[in-house]
């Protein structure tokens, strides 16, 4: 089954919505909410969310805060717990969980590892690519 092709208009205002959310990862914003911006029902909204940028909404926001958390441990010396509370999470746990789950490694361990094999002088010339644009050049 191929996909529909997206018009421009609703690929902008699917754009639209996937920018709120990347800018309030703090305090994400719902479905509805995200929907509205984009001017689409919620069920709309999210099947061709999930078709043009390869994630469901709610992945995409997982995503975003994860690349967030790796940068606020790696780049600074912000503690888990500011870090957790800088993205929204009310729960340490939950947010060490969710992390583990995709690295591997809990925070700690994670800017552990990143120190011991990078140096700390090299924390300031770690890059981070979004997977969205890894995904679409097949790495």
């Amino acid at each position: 089954m191929s996909r529909p092709v997206l018009d421009a208009v609703t690929f902008r205002r699917l754009c639209r919505a996937r920018d709120l959310a990347a800018a309030r990862l703090d305090d994400p914003p719902s479905l509805a909410e995200m929907a509205r911006a984009a001017n689409l029902s919620p069920w709309h909204f999210h099947r061709l969310f999930a078709d043009a940028f390869g994630a469901t909404p709610h992945g995409f926001v997982a995503e975003r805060r994860l690349a967030a958390a790796k940068h606020l441990l790696l780049a600074g010396e912000a503690s888990v717990t500011e870090a957790c509370l800088a993205l929204g999470y009310s729960s340490l746990g939950t947010f060490s969980a969710r992390f583990r789950a995709a690295t591997g490694l809990s925070p700690t361990a994670f800017r552990r590892e990143h120190r011991r094999v990078y140096g700390v002088k090299a924390l300031y010339r770690t890059v981070f690519i979004p997977s969205c644009f890894l995904a679409s050049y097949g790495a």
